[in-house]
C-alpha cells in the first residue's frame, strides 16, 4: 500500500529540483531585496508577540521540528520573544499529538520539551512580556553574550541531559560572531537534525543597506557559515529547503547534521 506523505514529498521534490532556474526564482530574488528596507518582515507577529521573520522561514521550522521532534531547541537572539513564542508552541504541539497517540494524560505544566533562549541584552518589556505568555512554562532565557565562554559553559551544561536537539542562530551577523556561535553550539545539534543560521540573506543584499551596521556583503552569516562547513563535513548546507522557500532571510543556512 502506498504511502500518502511519502508520496507528496516525492511530488514536491519533483516539482521543486527546477525551481532555482525559473522566473518566478528571480522574482523572490528580487522580492527579498525591495522588502528588506521596508521591515516587510517587522509586520508578523506568533500568538502576540512580534516575531521578525519572514513567513516562509516560519512554516520550514515548523516543518523542521515536525520532522525532527527535538526535545530541546536552543536559540541565539531573543529580540520581542516572538521565535521563542513559535517555537515553543511547535513543542508544544508535538507532546500534545504524542500524548493522543500514547494515550496518556498531559499535563501542561509539566512540558517534556524546552526552548532556551540566549541573548547580550534583553529587554525588560520584552522579559516581562514573554514571561507573562502562556507558552513561557517551557521557555528559559539566558542574558549574556552568546559566545562568552562563562554563556556557552551555561548552555552546554543545561543541554547534557537533552537527547534530540535543534540549533537557531540569530543574535550578531558579523562573521566573527557567527562563526564562533557556529564552533560553541553547532556540535549540540544531534544526528538528522538541524543548525539553523539565519540572516544569510545579508551576503546577498546591496553593499548600501547596512549604512552604520558592522556587517555586509563578505561578512555575515553566510560566510561564516561557509567558513565553518570547510572543516566540519557532518553538517550539510539542505538545498532542498533553499529551493522549495526561494523567499528567505536563510539562504544556505540550513544545516543539517547528517554524521
Amino acid at each position: 500500500m502506498s504511502d500518502p506523505t511519502m508520496e507528496f514529498k516525492a511530488e514536491c521534490s519533483d516539482r521543486m529540483k527546477d525551481y532555482p532556474n525559473t522566473t518566478m526564482a528571480e522574482i523572490a530574488k528580487v522580492f527579498m531585496v525591495e522588502s528588506t528596507q521596508p521591515k516587510y518582515s517587522y509586520n508578523f507577529s506568533w500568538m502576540g508577540r512580534p516575531i521578525i521573520q519572514y513567513p516562509q522561514d516560519m512554516v520550514a521550522m515548523q516543518e523542521l521540528i515536525w520532522e525532527v521532534k527535538p526535545d530541546l531547541i536552543i536559540e541565539t537572539g531573543i529580540a520581542h520573544g516572538g521565535s521563542l513564542i513559535m517555537n515553543a508552541s511547535f513543542l508544544a504541539m508535538l507532546d500534545y499529538c504524542e500524548a493522543i497517540e500514547s494515550g496518556e494524560p498531559l499535563d501542561p505544566n509539566r512540558p517534556k520539551r524546552r526552548v532556551l533562549g540566549i541573548d547580550i541584552d534583553i529587554r525588560e518589556h520584552n522579559r516581562v512580556a514573554i514571561e507573562a505568555h502562556p507558552m513561557s512554562n517551557r521557555i528559559d532565557m539566558i542574558q549574556g553574550s552568546s559566545i562568552a565562554p562563562e554563556i556557552i559553559a551555561q548552555v552546554k551544561d543545561y543541554a547534557k541531559d537533552y537527547k534530540r536537539i535543534l540549533i537557531s542562530l540569530d543574535s550578531n551577523h558579523t562573521h566573527a560572531h557567527v562563526l564562533a556561535e557556529l564552533q560553541a553550539y553547532a556540535e549540540l545539534t544531534s544526528v538528522n537534525s538541524y543548525c539553523v543560521v539565519f540572516d544569510t540573506i545579508v551576503e546577498d543584499l546591496p553593499a548600501n543597506f547596512y549604512p552604520g551596521r558592522t556587517w555586509g556583503p563578505g561578512d555575515n552569516p553566510k560566510t561564516a557559515v561557509w567558513q565553518y562547513l570547510k572543516t566540519h563535513p557532518e553538517f550539510e548546507i539542505d538545498k532542498s529547503i533553499d529551493n522549495k522557500l526561494l523567499i528567505s532571510v536563510a539562504p544556505d543556512g540550513y544545516l543539517k547534521r547528517v554524521r
